[in-house]
């Protein structure tokens, strides 16, 4: 005689079962696989800005580099500090602004811009030149600034 109170599964149990742990892995799967495409598209993006950013910098020290070579220029033929201002203030590239003993510039590259300023140390003092402002700005209008 057969045992009437255990539970018994029919013949198409086993296969149900695994249709639904199959169908659970390939969901998951698909879920890997859309999380590893973001995160590659991340890494690009990330590794984009932060080479645009190097860019810049470089770009800001080489004006930098330029300005004070300007400067040593004037500062052996200025008599004064007001006749070494006029003197540099006249050197300057049309993309460099001075007003009183600020220069102020900015460096581009495609969304991202570099705004700076240094300040013109007074004639004879060491360093010739000295950062006032060193901040990015983007094309949405976020600014990140460093002290300098």
């Amino acid at each position: 005689m057969k045992d009437k109170n255990g539970i018994s599964l029919g013949p198409g149990a086993a296969s149900l079962t695994l249709i639904f742990v199959m169908l659970g892995m390939s969901i998951l799967g698909m879920l890997c696989l859309m999380s590893g495409r973001s995160d590659e598209k991340m890494s690009r993006r990330a590794i984009e800005v932060a080479q645009t950013i190097y860019l810049l910098n470089a770009r800001a020290e080489e004006d930098f580099a330029e300005l004070d070579g300007i400067m040593a220029e004037y500062a052996g033929k200025a008599a004064s500090d007001q006749e070494y201002l006029e003197m540099i203030e006249a050197g300057l590239d049309e993309k460099y602004t001075m007003y009183d003993r600020e220069i102020s510039w900015t460096a581009d590259q495609g969304e991202r811009t570099l705004v700076l300023a240094a300040e013109v140390r007074p004639l004879g003092s060491s360093p010739r030149i000295q950062w006032k402002q060193h901040s990015l700005e983007t094309e949405s209008g976020t600014e990140e600034s460093w002290d300098w």
